[in-house]
């Protein structure tokens, strides 16, 4: 008997052995296939986060324009866009170019943009004689070409002289003239060449709706330092800096209404001249 229990007692202890073997295999399967879950996870988690944001920035909405500070010109939807931004640049119209002598009449309609009519290895100066007094200005022709390609061309045509400065926004010290009103447009828009723009006194900016890509003839002066409220949009080119006569645009500026943005004088852009060095 005692033989018999003496062998039962070995039997019971190598089954129990066997067993614990038999669960420690089972307990690292199964931690490895956890970590292999894991592992699969975490790259699944890694490449979804690289693809988001590398994507970040590529949105095509344009920023939220707070209606109280924006400098936008109304364009109507039948007008042709005779281009867009493309990855590799500015992308001109078709347009023609200005002709050497300025035309007897003013030119105020256009089928296209213009193309490419300026050298941009080239100085080119632009003086505004307004009622108030004269504004000359140093335009960014190396900087962003295309849209002093498209000013130029449009003072070439005589398509500022006579029209009025018709915006004083102490809000913003900005003041805003390319046309009668802010619905004025020359019959096309061009691209925003660039982004991220910051504003000071005495830069020359382009107006544009909203929209993205919505610019047409219309401009700002910024004519104080709270035109740096349009900083957190950026959205609007700048194109030029007053070499003299910021005291003429911050004079106009000081004619705001009561309304806080018609001037109480009618200031008319007599003339708009370029010059090429």
């Amino acid at each position: 008997m005692g033989t018999d229990k003496r062998e039962r007692q070995r039997s019971n202890r190598a089954l129990k052995q066997e067993q614990m073997v038999k669960l420690d295999r089972r307990t690292k399967t199964r931690r490895g296939l956890l970590r292999g879950v894991l592992l699969v996870g975490g790259l699944v988690v890694l490449v979804v986060a690289i693809a988001y944001f590398s994507g970040v920035g590529d949105d095509d909405d344009g920023p939220t324009v707070d209606s109280s500070t924006d400098v936008s010109t109304d364009v109507s939807t039948d007008q042709s866009t005779a281009s867009s931004a493309v990855a590799s640049g500015f992308e001109y119209g078709t347009g023609e170019c200005a002709p050497a002598e300025k035309p007897a009449e003013p030119v105020r309609q256009f089928e296209a943009a213009p193309q490419q009519c300026i050298d941009p290895g080239q100085t080119y100066t632009a003086t505004f004689a307004t009622s108030e007094g004269d504004i000359v200005v140093e335009l960014a022709s190396s900087e962003v070409p295309g849209t002093v390609n498209n000013f130029v061309n449009l003072a070439r045509f005589g398509y500022y002289d006579g029209t009025k400065i018709f915006r004083a926004d102490p809000s913003i010290d900005a003041i805003q003239g390319g046309g009668e009103d802010n619905t004025t447009s020359p019959g096309y828009t061009i691209p925003d060449e660039g982004g991220g723009f910051t504003y000071q006194p005495g830069d020359l900016v382009m107006a544009r709706t909203e929209q993205p890509d919505s610019a047409g003839g219309q401009w700002f002066f910024g004519a104080g330092p709270d035109v740096s409220n349009l900083d957190r949009q950026g959205t609007y080119v700048t194109f030029g800096t007053i070499t003299e006569g910021l005291d003429i645009a911050e004079a106009i500026l000081a004619l705001s209404g009561d309304d806080g943005q018609t001037p109480t004088k009618d200031v008319t852009v007599e003339t708009v001249t370029i010059a090429e060095s």
